[in-house]
């Protein structure tokens, strides 16, 4: 039977701007009638993947998501002395294989602008490291025979590989569906527990060499918006699908599972950080392992929570909601751990050994 690993975290940050709307604005969303500071997967996502935390953990397991490894294969040839229009036919065939190519359009008329543009994918192309090395192995092999790709030599695209950032947050090839991998992490839009209020700083910045002699006034006046909030996280994990789509490597599926979890912990997403310094790590960590149907408890802060310590009302309050829906299903988790970095008890490393635990 399918086995889940969920991971609920509680962290606070400080007045900060992590995660834009198209304004500028911090994101938000409507959550029990009122209005809530809201981070979303996609830029935790990416915050965790290329941190250096995921990247020491995981370094020759890491894939690269580019539009541009057309570019990037026709460089490396020509480096290699082969002839500029052969290196962009050969490039071409090669970026091909991942995704329908861009059209260059009139108005890129700067040279070589759209012969460059002609190598970039229209979509988003995950390559894994075995990926990667299949297209360096083939730029070797094509300048040594320098003659360009046949189909056999095409067949870049792995079923099998071992890149951990796309074993858990899945890859689609709109053009190769076949190649396409199933993501065994789920990741919610973490959300405040609280109403809040977006607000507004208005800052200005001083020329240096202005000695008021004529213009007294700033050198840039600005504005920025922000809110401070304490976030509840829900991430489930389908730990057969992620040990699958590592090639049912069980012991690079622990180590992916741990990185994981160190990075969802400590590392913030990166937005308007040299202006905020809004670095936070979670206060509270709940972690569940088990056959279950998941089951996110977000349902705990339907009703915003309020007082002088929201981090220990929002404790209690997951905690409770949690012991309830278990009694109310009968299916709670076979093993679990929690950390309480307030109080003390527990500590990362038992949540790591509980999510990657087999008993």
């Amino acid at each position: 039977m399918t086995q889940f690993v969920q991971l609920h975290l509680l962290t606070s940050y400080p007045p900060a701007n992590l995660n834009r709307d198209d304004l500028g604005r911090p994101k938000t969303a409507m959550m029990g009638g009122t209005n809530r500071l809201r981070i979303s997967s996609q830029s935790l996502k990416r915050a965790w993947r290329t941190s250096d935390t995921f990247q020491h953990a995981l370094a020759s397991h890491i894939g690269v998501r580019t539009k541009e490894m057309g570019v990037k294969v026709y460089h490396a040839l020509l480096e290699k002395d082969i002839k500029e229009k052969q290196a962009r036919d050969w490039a071409k065939s090669i970026a091909a294989v991942f995704g329908k190519l861009k059209t260059a359009k009139k108005s890129d008329n700067e040279e070589g602008t759209s012969q460059l543009i002609e190598l970039e994918t229209e979509q988003l192309a995950h390559f894994s490291p075995e990926e990667q090395k299949a297209i360096e192995n083939l730029i070797d092999e094509l300048v040594s025979n320098g003659k360009a790709p046949d189909k056999e030599q095409l067949l870049l695209l792995r079923h099998k590989h071992t890149a951990a950032d796309i074993a858990l947050f899945g890859r689609m090839l709109a053009s190769q569906p076949g190649f396409n991998t199933e993501a065994a992490a789920q990741v919610a839009h973490a959300i405040t527990i609280h109403k809040v209020s977006v607000e507004d700083d208005f800052f200005t910045a001083v020329d240096d060499l202005n000695r008021g002699e004529e213009d007294a006034g700033a050198g840039h006046i600005g504005e920025t918006e922000f809110a401070a909030g304490l976030f509840y996280l829900y991430l489930c994990i389908d730990c057969d699908q992620l040990v699958s789509n590592l090639s049912d490597d069980q012991s690079l599926a622990d180590q992916t599972m741990a990185a994981l979890i160190q990075s969802a912990a400590t590392v913030a997403p990166t937005g308007k950080q040299n202006s905020f310094a809004s670095r936070a790590r979670a206060s509270y960590i709940l972690c569940e392992r088990g056959d279950s149907q998941p089951r996110s408890l977000s349902v705990a802060f339907l009703k915003p929570v309020s007082g002088s310590d929201m981090l220990e009302s929002g404790i209690a309050i997951l905690e409770e909601t949690k012991l309830k829906m278990d009694n109310a299903y009968g299916d709670g988790a076979n093993a679990s751990a929690s950390m309480n970095a307030t109080t003390g008890e527990g500590n990362l490393k038992e949540i790591i050994d509980c999510a990657t635990s087999r008993d």
